[in-house]
């Protein structure tokens, strides 16, 4: 079990660093341009990944990712759509365009009376 270990950890690290490395932003790099990074990664799975891990990367501009901490960078990212004003207005005015059109034709309340009013049953 151990032997798999010491195969397995390794070459997860490597995947997870390698695909870190590809899809993260050119300008989030450090110290050296991406392809050289994702060749390190390929050449040295170790270390290039342990290296890519602690120094490749900015994790401070990550933080404005989907799925990122919230409220770091104002302005960017993902906002919940409880809280993100646009949204709720859109809710807003969408329910005001329903209630205003309801008025001139029938109501759900006004079908549910006319099908209990219905002499078949």
């Amino acid at each position: 079990m151990l032997r798999v270990l010491m195969i397995l950890v390794p070459l997860a690290l490597s995947i997870y660093a390698f695909i870190d490395c590809i899809t993260t932003q050119e300008k989030d790099v450090r110290h050296i341009p991406k392809p050289l990074w994702a060749i390190l990664i390929l050449l040295f799975p170790l270390v290039g990944s342990i290296s890519w891990l602690i120094v490749g990367r900015d994790r401070a501009s990550a933080s404005g990712r989907i799925g990122g901490a919230p409220g770091r960078r104002s302005g960017s990212g993902w906002v919940a759509p409880d809280d993100n004003p646009e949204f709720l207005k859109s809710l807003g005015d969408e329910q005001k365009k329903d209630r205003d059109s309801g008025e001139s034709g029938d109501t759900d309340r006004d079908r549910d009376e006319d099908k209990t009013d219905d002499p078949k049953d």
